[in-house]
């Protein structure tokens, strides 16, 4: 309604309309014809004729018509008077129910609604976050006349203050951007129709609960108005990843599937439709679609942090003047999109998007997440509870990974430990023990519920992602300690690391050969499928550093017997073929090295060979007297064998490590930053090495070799 009497003016029909409408209305108590037709806010600036939807529009604020006659829609009720949810919807109730036109303004809907005072979903408007060196100052907004709902209509768009140094410009949409809109939610509802709402249950039975970043009861209040309600592409998203799992739905599972295909093609333009106008249904979008298998875009995560900045999704929110729901719904999708960019940095290799510096989200509590476990006892859905837990411990796995790509993946960082020359090692081992220690005491305290063979009867597991992200973090860490493998490094070192490495990889292995159907069928985040691969191109390497013969064939049967695993479970789970490919593509598998009889060799470069000097030796000599002491895996925790935890993986110790004779390091003394047992956490010391591979050309001459792992090819780079 239009919030402020207006004086007279020179126009006859605002005069008019000033005093009493036709209709016997006073202008006060009503909104204006046009702001009337399209169900928005009548807002009329102070000293101002037209109101500002007609301003935008360049219409004329008239007053003059009478209300439309209000329809009550018949629902079909129990005995109890609710609606009868349990009878199949047919095609025409469903084209009915979703015929109604969508509301513009959520503060004029009449009756209770989670959606007034929304800041981030509202329908017909956006809102932009305003920065502190932009040409707006919070000092200067703070004089504006708010009104008791924070608002003040100015020029450019309504100032919404929703904390004292906080500040949105609400900016409305064109009627053409809204016509474009309807009409392709429209084109997206026709794709599924009738099969919307139980594609939408699908949803939030299997997705949603292990990637919470809807809000479950404000999307389906929407949903019972109207599709219309949404932007396009976050409709189109939650059908796309609804329909993997059309078969799981007793409503659906009997008819004719509709065809993704034609969702797939429609979503990028609607999506670049959006992202100039933000709103949190915009990132959500974003996120979903970058879950899919084939999915995953470095390009589009980039956009989607941009937006989340435009909506301050990177502030603190909770003492926001905006509904408790929205800033829950806030906090777990800014974490979502944290998880995006690390997880993505790290398998497109490139630096992260989002800084901690300009980071200032709360950690989630139990309280931001609303829905609770009886809300989906059906068989097959995902397991809520575990759901919640795997979500929260992956937020908390995700900042370990942030620690290690700014400590060691930065050029500055890669810059500085490559200018320590031959006390690289030394000093990366030094970065990297803390981190480690926090990978242990992450893994150590996980939760029984999520230990990898605890799953309920007839649901679905999400655990999988979560103990698989695990291990691509740990062989992350020891990919930056390796880059410096030393020259001078002596046989026991060797020994001990490769030891450690040995129990890495096998118990990756034996990770993926204990998932069950309940795991490979749930939800997977979506660098499960580059997870896959790192831990084969790891095995690989392995085998290509492998000391003699016995060794080689070792990892190459293991290897072997990781592609059958994964060739067996991709038919449950998809994703996994790109491993298996991958695998077939090494140099380990090729036909030529199927019968090598010698050992695979990656040489030194002695060009940067020297001698340590006395004081480097002795630290050096001290470590490995720290690390003689827990030389053997088996019988000492590490981070994926830990014996403070119930969370172990079998080792294989059929293969033995052949003795070495060269000369000990027992003469050398003193000290360094590391205590007895640290050895397996700087187990892979000798992997992706490749600047030292002398007989690189030569080794892969004959192999199909390393692509680009970008959104449009979606290759690994790597075997």
């Amino acid at each position: 309604m239009a919030s402020n009497p207006q004086p007279g003016g020179n126009n006859n029909v605002s005069i008019a309309a000033n005093k009493i409408s036709t209709n016997g209305w006073t202008r006060k108590e009503r909104p204006c014809d046009s702001c009337r037709r399209r169900k928005s806010r009548c807002i009329i600036p102070q000293d101002a004729e037209t109101c500002i939807m007609c301003q935008s529009r360049g219409e004329q604020c008239t007053f003059v018509q009478n209300p439309q006659r209000r329809k009550r829609r018949k629902v079909e009720e129990d005995s109890t008077g609710s609606p009868d949810t349990s009878k199949p919807r047919s095609p025409e109730s469903e084209r009915n129910v979703h015929a109604k036109p969508p509301i513009d303004d959520y503060d004029s809907l009449p009756g209770p609604s989670l959606l007034k005072q929304t800041l981030g979903l509202q329908n017909r408007q956006h809102g932009h976050y305003l920065g502190q060196t932009s040409e707006y100052d919070t000092r200067l907004i703070n004089l504006s006349p708010f009104n008791g709902r924070g608002e003040y209509v100015s020029t450019p768009g309504t100032l919404r203050r929703v904390s004292p140094q906080t500040h949105f410009i609400m900016k409305s949409e064109s009627q053409t951007e809204v016509d474009d809109e309807l009409a392709n939610l429209d084109l997206v509802e026709s794709i599924v129709q009738p099969h919307g709402r139980a594609l939408v249950d699908l949803y939030f039975r299997i997705i949603h609960p292990s990637f919470p970043i809807m809000d479950k009861k404000v999307f389906l209040e929407k949903y019972a108005r109207t599709h219309r309600e949404f932007t396009p592409p976050v409709l189109a998203a939650v059908y796309i990843l609804a329909l993997n799992w059309w078969s799981y739905s007793p409503e659906l599972v009997n008819l004719q599937k509709p065809d993704i295909q034609k969702l797939e093609k429609l979503v990028p333009q609607m999506m670049s439709v959006v992202l100039n106008r933000p709103k949190l249904s915009t990132v959500q979008a974003g996120l979903l679609l970058l879950q899919r298998p084939d999915g995953d875009s470095w390009a589009l995560t980039g956009q989607l942090v941009a937006v989340a900045q435009n909506l301050g999704l990177h502030l603190d929110c909770s003492r926001w003047r905006i509904p408790e729901w929205e800033r829950s719904l806030r906090k777990r999708l800014a974490w979502a999109l944290f998880m995006q960019d690390k997880w993505g940095a790290l398998i497109h290799g490139r630096p992260p998007l989002i800084h901690l510096d300009d980071w200032s989200v709360k950690p989630l509590e139990t309280r931001d997440f609303p829905e609770t476990e009886d809300e989906a006892e059906e068989e097959g859905s995902s397991d809520i509870e575990t759901g919640r837990l795997t979500f929260v411990h992956m937020i908390s796995l995700t900042e370990i990974l942030t620690e290690i790509l700014a400590t060691f993946f930065t050029v500055r960082a890669t810059a500085n430990l490559s200018s320590e020359r031959e006390k690289a090692m030394i000093v990366t081992l030094e970065k990297a023990k803390p981190i480690q220690l926090r990978l242990k005491d992450w893994h150590s305290k996980l939760p029984q519920s999520l230990a990898i063979t605890q799953t309920r009867a007839r649901k679905l597991s999400p655990t999988g992602s979560l103990h698989l992200a695990y291990f691509a973090t740990e062989v992350t860490l020891h990919r930056a300690i390796i880059r410096f493998d030393s020259t001078y490094m002596d046989a026991n070192i060797r020994s001990i690391t490769r030891s450690a490495a040995k129990a890495r990889f096998t118990s990756a292995i034996d990770l993926v050969s204990k998932l069950e159907p309940a795991h490979l069928q749930c939800f997977w985040y979506f660098c499960s499928r580059v997870n896959l691969a790192i831990i084969g191109t790891f095995g690989s390497l392995l085998w290509a550093t492998s000391d003699n013969s016995e060794e080689a064939e070792f990892y190459k049967a293991q290897l072997a017997e990781y592609r059958w695993t994964l060739r067996v479970s991709s038919k449950a789970a998809e994703f996994m073929k790109f491993t298996v490919g991958m695998l077939d593509a090494s140099p380990v598998f090729m036909k030529e090295n199927g019968s090598k009889t010698t050992t695979p060799s990656m040489p030194r470069d002695h060009s940067q060979d020297s001698y340590p000097s006395e004081g480097h030796a002795t630290l050096i000599g001290q470590t490995i007297q720290d690390f003689d002491q827990n030389l053997s895996v088996k019988n000492s925790p590490s981070v994926a064998t830990s014996t403070e935890n119930m969370y172990q993986y079998d080792q294989d110790s059929g293969f033995n490590m052949s003795t070495d004779h060269r000369p000990s390091w027992s003469t050398f003394a003193n000290n360094v930053n590391f205590t007895a047992g640290d050895v397996q956490d700087w187990s892979l010391d000798q992997l992706y090495n490749f600047e030292n591979f002398q007989v690189a050309e030569e080794m892969f001459a004959s192999r199909r070799f390393i692509e680009e792992y970008d959104e449009t090819g979606n290759n690994f780079a790597g075997f």
